[in-house]
């Protein structure tokens, strides 16, 4: 089991909050690692991404999917079956089990769709970065055009 202290960051920062907290979340996420569903995710282009899920036994209507303050949310709940389909299986290895899968987002980061193919859900992302936030190259003057500055005495 790893823990870090992170309080120390806290004290000798300014504006490095929100990373410290991400940092918290995921240390203390990764103590309760899940395994059920497992899952990819892959980089499609610079900015896009898909996460795809192994959803076997679950349908369109069983699966939810929610973006919402940083986080994509996939829930998996299958409706109950009757006793008497119970009592007919003989083995079972095909986990049927609910599920919830949280994953963070980072700044800009927006679910642009969910398909479900084959017993697998994809999940494509694609980050926008407005137009103000991205950089841009600055023209430098030449030293003809320059403005001499006048200082008036008072």
């Amino acid at each position: 089991m790893r823990t870090f202290d992170l309080t120390p960051l806290y004290r000798s920062t300014v504006g490095f909050d929100r990373m410290a907290n991400l940092m918290d979340r995921v240390m203390a996420a990764d103590t309760a690692t899940q395994s059920y569903p497992p899952y990819n995710i892959e980089k499609m282009s610079d900015d896009a991404y898909r996460i795809t899920i192994a959803a076997a036994g679950f349908g369109e209507a069983d699966l939810s999917v929610e973006s919402l303050e940083g986080q994509l949310v996939v829930i998996g709940k299958k409706a109950d079956k009757n006793a008497d389909n119970a009592a007919r299986v003989l083995h079972r290895g095909i986990a049927e089990r609910g599920f919830e899968r949280r994953f963070h987002l980072a700044d800009h980061v927006k679910v642009t769709g969910a398909v479900m193919e084959n017993g697998l859900l994809h999940i494509d992302l694609i980050r926008e970065v407005p137009e103000a936030l991205k950089p841009r190259t600055i023209q430098i003057a030449t030293g003809a055009g320059e403005k001499a500055i006048e200082a008036t005495a008072s």
